[in-house]
């Protein structure tokens, strides 16, 4: 039965439920008394709610504490293993598969290295199942269990009612792919577990705003620096957050030709491929052979020799500063155009560059953008490390579960055959 507002009891007791477990979550534990005022619930709702959350098996007591004067207070956490999600990475250099437990905590994981920045659809569809597979394996969890799998990627995702999944990778040659689609054939997973899949920049993104350098703001940008650079802006409005193609704004009229086609972008110029390539056309001598993090790491030690140490190269500090300066100039753009709180640097290649870019990053950020906006921001490096992406990935099943109010995704019922299979035979050779 509907409401004056349209809200069934069946939505008023997932609502219910949702708000409780999502302040467990980040606030727990807590006893049932201190879950009223968090939640803005009555005790008889608490109560209730709870008893219901429990014999699901999602809370379980953690402890007590002393009351004023009464019997000692139960607190409530959620219970870790009730529930699994798997975060898959699709990076520049490598796929990274983690799966974890409810909490967040990893269980195991899987890297399938890429050959020389390889980006065959069916090379990463094949990593992406065998390493499902692997960390399933290795900490000995049923398929069911699973409430889904999250899974960043480089480009731009569409979703449709018919196809799933669509991604449209220009600057990795993927042209409209239907990975999710591709991942349910042959898939040993249920049909019920469902797939997420979003630009690697927004999981990051996710990942920082809940448990990084973004928790508590409202409004901030978290960029991903690695072999291409992009975006991740949240807002009051756009809480969950959204990628934006930043690489591929115009730095440069007629500059640089950068690998998605167009000439000048902001990636031609600060993305390690391109800052790398930039040093070898310098004069620079990467190791013969080196993937690109390790190149990274020889042009930093060249740059920044450590003390007694050789001198500094001048042609790869040179480009370093350079690219300091694009990316300075890139995000004062980004600073005019939202002007966010908090701007984190993260990924792999921020990571390696670290604090010692960081600075003349700041410094040029400041003196391109206007005085107003730029006084109330801080640029600082992401908090999570180099497994933020497949965190954030893997909490794109968590978000849903926690709005479903901790149900377990249903199979779809018998009928007509799944888009995802529709999909597949639009794109099979005719």
């Amino acid at each position: 039965m509907a409401g004056r507002n349209g809200r069934t009891v069946r939505d008023l007791r997932r609502a219910n439920r949702t708000v409780v477990l999502q302040r467990l979550y980040f606030d727990g534990p807590l006893s049932r008394f201190e879950l009223g005022p968090v939640t803005g619930l009555s005790s008889g709702s608490v109560s209730n709610v709870v008893a219901d959350l429990v014999a699901d098996g999602l809370l379980e007591e953690a402890g007590s504490v002393d009351s004023d004067g009464g019997r000692p207070r139960t607190l409530l956490r959620v219970a870790p293993g009730s529930g699994h999600m798997i975060g898959v990475d699709v990076g520049e250099t490598r796929v990274r598969i983690e799966l974890f437990d409810l909490t967040l905590t990893e269980l195991a994981r899987a890297e399938h290295p890429l050959e020389q920045q390889r980006y065959e659809v069916e090379v990463i569809v094949g990593h992406i199942r065998d390493g499902i597979a692997e960390v399933l394996a290795a900490a000995g969890i049923a398929p069911e269990r699973l409430l889904g799998v999250g899974i960043g990627v480089p480009g731009i995702v569409e979703r449709t009612p018919d196809r799933g999944a669509v991604v449209h990778g220009q600057t990795i040659g993927w042209d409209a792919v239907p990975l999710e689609a591709l991942l349910r054939t042959g898939s040993q997973l249920p049909d019920a577990v469902p797939y997420f899949i979003d630009n690697g920049a927004r999981t990051l993104g996710q990942a920082e705003m809940w448990f990084g350098g973004g928790r508590g703001a409202d409004n901030a940008v978290v960029v991903l620096f690695g072999s291409g650079v992009g975006a991740c802006l949240v807002t009051p409005d756009v809480e969950h957050g959204r990628a934006v193609e930043w690489g591929h704004l115009t730095v440069r009229v007629r500059g640089r030709r950068c690998r998605c086609g167009a000439l000048g972008c902001l990636e031609a110029y600060a993305g390690a491929e391109s800052l790398l390539q930039r040093w070898r056309e310098a004069g620079g001598q990467p190791p013969e052979s080196a993937d690109e993090e390790t190149a990274l790491t020889a042009m930093l030690a060249a740059a920044y020799p450590t003390e007694g140490g050789d001198a500094a190269d001048p042609v790869a500090l040179a480009v370093l500063e350079e690219t300091a300066e694009y990316l300075g100039a890139g995000l004062s753009d980004l600073i005019n155009l939202f002007q966010p709180e908090r701007i984190l640097i993260g990924g792999w290649a921020g990571l390696q560059l670290g604090a010692r870019f960081l600075p003349a990053v700041r410094r040029h950020a400041t003196a391109y953008a206007l005085r107003h906006p730029a006084e109330k921001v801080t640029v600082d490096l992401g908090k999570l490390g180099p497994d933020a992406v497949t965190v954030g990935a893997a909490i794109l099943p968590l978000a849903d579960f926690f709005a479903r109010g901790g149900r377990r995704p249903e199979p779809a019922p018998e009928g007509p055959a799944p888009a995802w299979r529709t999909a597949l035979e639009e794109r099979a050779p005719h």
